[in-house]
């Protein structure tokens, strides 16, 4: 795992610049080309082949052809043989070298070879031809800026910030998706001239021009799986456990993240088949139980014989916020961003690699908003008029309760959610604004700006997705292709390498995705069990009480430290920050602070959204 960056043209303060700001994703080794037409930076996190061999920019055996490479390629070593029979010379032991020479026998084809994850860029001299790409999935992060037939890319929004020719603004129609979503979807940062690189696309920059392109996207096949339900199971772990295999090549200490859900415990139950020796797992526990799994990691963990460590939050502090936004590049109101962010400093102490369990969420249909979804179809079997005069204002009526989900809680989240325009789908319980809050919210020209469609670009997805009638497959989809890659894999990616360590996520080998999408829906939500085919497979492997347990997962309980411990920093900084003042209805937003406090309604998605938002902009000097 490494940062990387560049730029058309030669520069080489400017590459080193660039460069040294992303130190933090590569402590162990910086390298700069400079020359012909191109400037390229690396930093390294040393993970396989340790040598010098291995350092980036990494040049063919003529000089015609430069790498510089972020990620894990797990089927290197076989593509690797197929290269040196097709007569091609290998310098190092490295995966990175594999790309490479993939890209002198098939050009951009290369990125059909590659099982991994992945961003990197590769400069052709002989055709001036820059060539940068991402992984099918997203796990990897790759951001860029064109301009003037100039193009500048980075693993990080704050290197390309390096460049004093890039401008800082504010880009409104993000900020509007993101206070509803809680992250900007692709293409677009929060930032108005940087662009994320899509998830399975690549950019060539030649003569001039830029060009994006898609190489890959989920298929759901007609003829569904063509197997019994129980050769899909034995199937499904198959391909697991060989993903898990793939997963743990490392020549540096590596562990698990375990939070005693059934994704990072699956993670455990398979590491333990080929890890005889010790095995390190990592958990956050918090003193409010509701917040916390503790006691299914701790039965994990003795089950397989792990050695166990717990990080405790027992305090927050503002300055985490700040830290966390300064690695995010943009804000991001995931709730478990801090808390993943703290445990990776303290995994970092002992490892170097660490295996965690994102992607089973979606690939399986684990979210709760799967199983709203459904439920809401039938909700909407009640008369309009009857939910909108008597179900509608009683649930708003309802107050807080302390806990982190409840029945109260839940019941009124999901009477919100049903309201808003049905071609959200099964997204509407992830969106966290409506028609009447923006209203009030933004000012006039700021809606006017930002274009006001929350689900403009969900039905873009929606219309590609090949799945047919199965709707759970189609949400499927969309969790995968709209959401994952720039809210789930982006904090993942970020807040791992804040800390120099590499996270791995094995559920999502894109082997083990498109299995999973040849399957029918039915066989992932029965009824309103969530992860049906996956708790069938680990029936006798995992502990009943974690094959049957529902969805928690790390998360900061954030709602009741704006009503204690944040109170008073946040009435302050959304008051005096010059974008939420000069974009919101101060009056409102103070309303919504005044409901939140007193507990007639929680608020915490779009405060803690503002929050992100005020610091952002002061952090990174953006202009409205």
């Amino acid at each position: 795992m490494c940062g990387i960056c560049g730029f058309t043209g030669n520069d080489r303060e400017l590459a080193q610049k660039m460069a040294r700001t992303i130190a933090h994703r590569g402590p162990d080794q910086e390298g700069i080309f400079c020359a012909d037409g191109i400037s390229l930076a690396f930093r390294r996190l040393s993970i396989i082949d340790l040598s010098e061999n291995a350092r980036q920019p990494m040049v063919n055996e003529d000089g015609s052809v430069r790498l510089v490479f972020n990620g894990e390629i797990y089927n290197f070593m076989e593509l690797r043989e197929r290269l040196i029979a097709k007569g091609h010379r290998f310098a190092s032991k490295t995966d990175s070298e594999v790309i490479l020479h993939g890209y002198e026998e098939y050009g951009t084809d290369v990125l059909k070879e590659l099982r991994g994850m992945f961003a990197f860029a590769i400069w052709d001299g002989a055709r001036k031809r820059l060539f940068l790409a991402r992984d099918r999935i997203g796990i990897k992060p790759l951001y860029y800026h064109s301009s003037g037939g100039r193009l500048v890319f980075a693993s990080e929004i704050k290197a390309i910030l390096e460049d004093p020719s890039v401008p800082r603004r504010l880009n409104r129609r993000a900020l509007y998706d993101y206070l509803g979503f809680e992250f900007v979807p692709a293409p677009d940062t929060m930032f108005r001239d940087i662009f994320k690189l899509p998830a399975g696309h690549f950019l060539v920059h030649e003569n001039g021009r830029t060009t994006v392109s898609g190489y890959w996207d989920l298929v759901f096949p007609d003829n569904g799986p063509g197997i019994s339900f129980e050769d899909a199971i034995r199937r499904e772990m198959e391909l697991l456990d060989e993903a898990v295999k793939s997963h743990l090549i490392s020549d540096v200490p590596l562990g698990v993240f375990l939070s005693g859900g059934l994704d990072s415990s699956t993670l455990v139950a398979l590491m333990r088949r080929h890890i005889s020796g010790r095995l390190r797992t990592f958990t956050i526990g918090y003193e409010d139980k509701s917040f916390s799994e503790l006691d299914y990691a701790k039965q994990v963990a003795d089950v397989f014989a792990t050695d166990h460590q717990v990080l405790m939050i027992d305090s927050f502090k503002p300055e985490y916020v700040e830290q966390t936004l300064w690695h995010m590049d943009e804000p991001m109101t995931d709730l478990s961003s801090i808390p993943l962010y703290l445990v990776c400093r303290e995994a970092r102490k002992h490892i170097t690699v660490c295996l965690s369990g994102e992607g089973g969420d979606e690939i399986f249909a684990g979210y709760d908003r799967f199983k709203a979804s459904r439920l809401g179809r039938l909700y909407g079997m009640i008369p309009g008029p009857v939910r909108r005069s008597l179900i509608e204002p009683w649930a708003a009526g309802i107050s807080d309760r302390p806990q982190k989900k409840g029945p109260a809680n839940m019941l009124k989240r999901f009477v919100e959610g049903a309201a808003l325009p049905t071609d959200g789908r099964h997204l509407r319980w992830q969106y966290f604004s409506n028609e009447e809050r923006d209203r009030h919210l933004f000012t006039e020209d700021f809606r006017q700006a930002a274009g006001g469609d929350p689900f403009r670009t969900v039905r873009g997805y929606d219309s590609r997705c090949t799945a047919g009638n199965d709707i759970v497959n189609r949400e499927i989809y969309l969790d995968t292709r709209f959401m994952m890659a720039d809210s789930v894999l982006m904090k993942v990616d970020k807040m791992s390498m804040a800390s120099s360590l590499e996270i791995r996520v094995p559920f999502l080998d894109h082997v083990v995705v498109e299995y999973n999408a040849s399957l029918p829906g039915k066989w992932k939500l029965k009824g309103f069990t969530t992860k049906h085919i996956l708790r069938q497979a680990l029936k006798g492997v995992l502990p009943e009480r974690i094959v049957n347990r529902g969805k928690q997962g790390y998360s900061l309980p954030v709602k009741h430290l704006l009503r204690n411990e944040l109170r008073e920093y946040m009435t302050e900084l959304l008051n005096t920050s010059s974008l939420v003042r000069d974009n919101m209805d101060m009056q409102y937003v103070n309303t919504l602070i005044k409901e939140h406090q007193e507990m007639r309604h929680n608020h915490n998605h779009v405060l803690w959204g503002l929050i992100n938002t005020a610091i952002w902009q002061r952090r990174f000097n953006v202009t409205g």
